[in-house]
Order: structure tokens, then sequence, then C-alpha cells
């Protein structure tokens, strides 16, 4: 029998799913030194949504990277599905980096055109995106016309318009209101449950992690390393009031105690590693 990594209470939810992708003791050294990941070992599940938790300079955001293809390891090695191919995996930035020229329709089909697929027939691939993300109608806009949290949702319709199976996410809502933030977490995970892709988001924030993850990895930094890894026991789908419940306090408690704990040892292992 597989193991039960969490209850989750969604339609076409893959409990204990199958390995999409295996990191095994991957590392990343630098130049200058500085140890960005040592022996890091993860499984990426057909339909997780896992959180990269930790401190800054733990090697979150490197860890992602090396996943997308946009850095490469000193050491280990990734180990993919082998039925994936190359346009599996789709990048949502920190930023949203959108063209500041084009419409928000050619920002979103930027990743088909460079496929090769005209304007028209990437047509009802883009529109339909901007619907899910509650973009209908802004199609003609460009980005100086849109607030913060409407040029990360054109990010988010970018980076699922080819249909990945993994999305990967830098901290996409650190720099928006606590309000805009709130609702783009819960129209992701809308996203996420219907179209049934498999998500790694980095983030600093605990109660982002509980909200959305089924698992959430909590890693350290000096070297950047994986420091303990729990599942988020809460059924989907999840709203407002799985946020103000009692079992979210908890698991954000818990969350914080494992970061705690995270940060401490990063503070013991520094001077080794310095």
């Amino acid at each position: 029998m597989m193991p039960q990594q969490t209850s989750i209470a969604r339609t076409g939810a893959v409990e204990g799913g199958n390995p999409l992708l295996v990191l095994r003791g991957v590392g990343k050294s630098f130049s200058n030194g500085v140890v960005a990941l040592r022996d890091v070992n993860l499984t990426i599940r057909e339909g997780d949504f896992v959180s990269l938790l930790g401190p800054s300079g733990c090697g979150k955001s490197t860890a992602l990277r090396i996943i997308a293809g946009l850095s490469s390891p000193s050491s280990g090695a990734l180990d993919w599905h082998k039925a994936l191919g190359s346009d599996c995996v789709g990048f949502v930035f920190q930023e949203p980096t959108l063209l500041p020229w084009a419409s928000v329709f050619d920002n979103v089909w930027l990743p088909l055109r460079l496929r090769g697929v005209s304007r028209e027939a990437a047509r009802p691939a883009v529109m339909e995106m901007l619907e899910r993300v509650h973009l209908s109608g802004f199609e003609t806009a460009v980005p100086r016309e849109l607030s913060g949290g409407m040029k990360m949702r054109v990010s988010i319709a970018r980076g699922l318009v080819t249909k990945p199976r993994l999305l990967l996410m830098d901290e996409p809502f650190a720099a928006l209101d606590e309000i805009t933030r709130f609702r783009l977490n819960n129209d992701l995970l809308e996203l996420w449950q219907d179209e049934r892709f498999t998500v790694v988001f980095v983030t600093h924030s605990v109660f982002e992690s509980v909200f959305l993850a089924n698992r959430i990895v909590v890693m350290a930094a000096r070297p950047g390393r994986v420091f303990e890894e729990f599942a988020v026991d809460a059924p989907y789908p999840r709203d407002e009031t799985f946020r103000t419940s009692t079992d979210y306090a908890a698991l954000c408690r818990r969350a914080s105690a494992v970061l705690s704990s995270a940060i401490h040892s990063t503070v013991g292992a520094s001077h080794d590693d310095h």
C-alpha cells in the first residue's frame, strides 16, 4: 500500500501519487565559495502542492531554478518521470516580468508564440486562461494599466497557458497587500483543483504555506538543505472558514515551530560552512 501523504478531499486528487520528479543528493556551490544547497533529497509527486518554506538564503529559489533547468546542480541528480517532455514545466517568478509594451493577450500568448503557435491558433487557450484568472475583458490592456494583483494574474495565466504538468512559483505574492494575496491564494487553489497540475511554491510565509500546501518542506541555510518535511492534514477545498479554524491555527503553530528550529540550526551550521 502506498504511504498516505495527507487527506485530500478533492475530485481527481492524487494521494501518495506517482513520483513526478526526484531530487537525489542535489548540491549547488558558486564560484565565490557559497554553498547554496547540499545533499537535497526531495520527491515531488503527481498532484502535490508542495511548499518550500525557509529563511532567506536557504536555497529555496536556487532549488526551484535547478528544477526549472535555469541552473545546473554542482552535484547530485534530478530524476524526471520518463513520460515528461521539456515543455512540462511552467514558471511564475517573484515579479510578474511582463513585456511592458505588449497587451495582456500578447503577454499570455508569449510561451505559445515561442513554440511557433500563431496568434489566432493560440486565441482559445489564451482566452480560456484569462477567464480562469478573472481577467476577461482585459486582453487589450497593457501592464501599466493594471494593479499589482492583476499583473500577477497575467503572469499565472502565462505560466499555465501551455498546460504544464508542473508549475514552479517563486514567492509570487510576496509584494502584494494582504487582501490581494488572500484572493490570489484562493484562486490558485481553485485552478490547482480544476487543472490537476503539480505545484512547487516557494514562500517565507508560514500562513501561506499552511493554507495552500498539502506538504511543507522546511529548509535551513548555510548550507541550504531540507530540515524537515511534513503533511498538512487538512482537506480541500480550503476557504475563509479554514483560515479562521482551530485546525489552521494549530498547523501554523507547528510549521512556525519547525521553521524556528530550522533557523536556529542555521546559526549553528554557519560556522561549519563559512
